[in-house]
């Protein structure tokens, strides 16, 4: 039985034992300190009719040593260097179950996740992709990530988030509030919606929301599923030659307009404002390593689309002195 008194999902014998329930995606790239707990984390589910997939990207440290050391439900797909795109895609290839988690390397479930969401996604036939709250996970003042039991989670509450859930395409063109690690798939979204842009070094995540979104109804529990681990190393702490968030908006903006296939929208100038805010993030993002051009054209961007915004004025001309932001 699941956490709502349901058979849980696996227990009927409707999927076969050569046939997981789940299939946990796993892309990992040089990462021996952290694999071990995210893979213990996945073994630890509640529900256990799954397998995971670790797709070794090229790594040259332990990692998919360590990783082959679990034996089943854990295997390990190696290729050479490709990209987390590249590595998910692969994995999502290998899978066999009839859903699809994906977990990022250093990050760690608690033990009930899988069993909430697809037992919801069993019930719920209507929904194509269950997501959670998660929590950041950020060192101690001793440099250590305190434990996972340690962290108090009862401010996130239970229940199902409704301004998140249903046609959500329009809430995706303000901001990619789904983490990837949240998140559960049934296998036929991918089929149906295709997978990670390997053209894309960041934002990719968004790229694909957008696309499933059109297609698929979301569900968000309130609760927090997964803890995001924070360190300098992250791809969101980059510095990048090009604006890929605002191009991707842009883009789906072009294709589908602003509106949810259930006519729910966003504002034009509420869509426009926080385009411009995504503007001003890439030109602090160069402001602070003195690449004055970009910085400028950036800002210069989002003064086209609020105009009005007497701040962005003042950072052009800040920017113009050579201000460089702290934060």
């Amino acid at each position: 039985m699941d956490i709502y008194g349901n058979e849980r999902p696996g227990d009927s014998g409707r999927v076969s034992a050569k046939t997981p329930l789940v299939s946990v995606v796993i892309p990992a790239h040089n990462c021996e300190r952290f694999i071990g707990q995210t893979i213990e984390s996945v073994l630890g589910q509640s529900l256990n009719d799954l397998e995971v997939i670790v797709v070794d990207d090229g790594s040259v440290d332990g990692t998919g040593r360590l990783a082959l050391r679990y034996g089943n439900p854990v295997r390990v797909v190696t290729q050479d260097n490709a990209g987390v795109c590249v590595a998910r895609n692969r994995g999502i290839g290998e899978a066999t179950g009839l859903y699809i988690a994906l977990l990022d390397q250093d990050d760690y479930w608690f033990p009930e996740k899988l069993e909430r969401q697809v037992g919801l996604l069993e019930r719920e036939a209507g929904f194509g992709v269950a997501c959670t709250s998660f929590m950041p996970w950020e060192v101690d003042a001793d440099g250590v990530y305190p434990a996972p039991m340690s962290m108090d989670r009862s401010r996130f509450g239970e229940g199902i988030e409704q301004a998140f859930s249903g046609w959500i395409y329009h809430q995706f063109l303000l901001d990619c509030w789904m983490l990837t690690s949240t998140a559960v798939f049934r296998k036929e979204a991918f089929e149906r919606c295709g997978t990670f842009d390997p053209s894309l070094p960041y934002g990719e995540d968004w790229d694909l929301w957008l696309r499933l979104s059109r297609e698929y109804r979301f569900v968000k529990l309130s609760s927090a599923s997964t803890l995001y681990r924070q360190h300098p190393g992250q791809g969101n702490r980059k510095v990048r030659d090009f604006d890929y968030r605002a191009d991707i908006l842009r883009r789906a903006v072009k294709k589908w307009g602003l509106c949810s296939p259930d006519g729910k929208c966003v504002g034009r100038r509420a869509f426009y404002g926080q385009l411009a805010k995504y503007h001003v993030d890439f030109a602090f993002s160069h402001a602070r390593v003195g690449d004055k051009a970009t910085a400028l054209g950036a800002l210069l961007r989002a003064g086209a689309l609020e105009p009005w915004n007497m701040r962005t004025l003042a950072y052009i001309g800040a920017v113009l002195l050579g201000w460089r932001p702290s934060w």
